[in-house]
C-alpha cells in the first residue's frame, strides 16, 4: 500500500512495509506472491507483457512479476520508504535492467503521462488510500493499453463489518494515538476480531497466524497495523466500481475477500485519464 506525504494525519505505510521485509520476507513468500498473481490472471507466466505497479509498497508484487517473466516492470510509490524497500527487492533480484523503481504519485497527471501505457496495470490495496479514490482509479485505468489488463484491489463497502463508518472512526483514532495507545488498540483488535472475544479460539488464531507466514502478503501483525492505521481511507461499492469502468473495460474476474475485492478488467478501447 501507499501513502501520500507522510504526516500526522497519514499512516506510515512505508515504515510498516519496511518492517515486514526486514522481519518476514522469505523465499516461500516470494513463490506465493508469483503464484497468486498468475492464478488470478489465469496465466502460466507474464512473458510478452509489461507490468506497472502503482503503489508498490514492499515491492513483493513487482518481484512476483519479475519472477513471472514480465518484460518491462516499473514500480512507483509516494512513500519514500516504500520506494527504498522496493529497490531492496530489486537488488535482491540482481538489479535487472528491465525493472525500474522510483518515487511517483498516482494523482500526478504529468508523472503518469510520462509512463505511457502498459499491458498490465496493477494496484493492490492502494487507490483507496490516496484521499481521492475515484480519481486514482481513473488515473490507473488511463495507463492501460488497448487490450491490456487492469488488476486492482479495493476495500469493499459490501462486505466490511460492522460497517465502513465504524472502521473509519477506528482508523482516525489509531492515527491520532501515541505508541502505547496504538498497542492497546492492536490488542483490542486481536481480542474482538481475531479471537471473537473467545479465548477458546486461540488455536484457530494461531493457525491463521501460521498460514499468514506462508502467504504472499503481510504477516499477521503487519496486517493488523495496516488495517487499523490505513489512512486516508475510502470504501468502494463493488457494483459502483464495475459500473464506473464498464464503458471502457470488460470485467474478466472478480473475487471478494474479507475486506478487499479484487477486480480484473480488460481494456476495450484507448483510455485517457480524465482530469477532475
Amino acid at each position: 500500500m501507499t501513502a501520500e506525504n507522510p504526516s500526522s494525519d497519514r499512516y506510515e505505510f512505508g515504515a510498516n512495509w519496511a518492517s515486514f521485509i526486514d522481519n518476514h520476507y522469505s523465499a516461500e513468500r516470494r513463490r506465493a506472491a508469483a503464484h497468486k498473481l498468475l492464478s488470478f490472471l489465469g496465466k502460466d507466466s507474464l512473458e510478452g507483457m509489461d507490468f506497472l505497479d502503482i503503489g508498490s509498497g514492499s515491492g513483493l508484487h513487482s518481484l512476483a512479476a519479475f519472477d513471472a517473466k514480465a518484460g518491462r516492470i516499473h514500480s512507483f510509490d509516494f512513500d519514500p520508504l516504500s520506494v527504498r524497500t522496493t529497490a531492496r527487492l530489486r537488488q535482491l533480484a540482481g538489479e535487472p535492467s528491465n525493472w525500474t523503481v522510483e518515487h511517483g504519485d498516482v494523482l500526478d497527471f504529468d508523472y503518469l503521462d510520462k509512463l505511457g501505457t502498459w499491458s498490465l496495470v496493477y494496484s493492490w490495496g492502494v487507490l483507496h488510500h490516496t484521499g481521492a479514490m475515484w480519481q486514482a482509479i481513473e488515473n490507473a485505468a488511463g495507463r492501460v493499453a488497448p487490450g491490456g489488463l487492469l488488476f486492482i484491489a479495493l476495500y469493499s463497502s459490501n462486505v466490511v463489518k460492522p460497517s465502513a463508518q465504524f472502521w473509519l472512526d477506528v482508523k482516525r483514532r489509531y492515527n491520532a494515538a501515541n505508541a502505547s495507545q496504538r498497542r492497546r488498540m492492536e490488542y483490542w483488535y486481536i481480542w474482538r476480531f481475531g479471537l471473537g472475544q473467545n479465548p477458546l479460539r486461540l488455536p484457530q488464531l494461531l493457525r491463521q497466524i501460521y498460514e499468514k507466514k506462508k502467504g504472499r502478503g503481510m504477516s499477521y501483525m503487519t496486517d493488523v497495523r495496516d488495517w487499523l492505521g490505513g489512512w486516508p481511507m475510502e470504501f468502494a461499492d463493488d457494483r459502483a466500481v464495475v459500473d464506473y469502468l464498464m464503458n471502457r473495460f470488460d470485467l474478466i474476474r472478480i473475487s471478494t475477500g474479507e475486506a478487499c475485492t479484487e477486480f480484473l478488467f480488460r481494456c476495450t478501447s484507448e483510455v485517457k485519464a480524465r482530469r477532475s
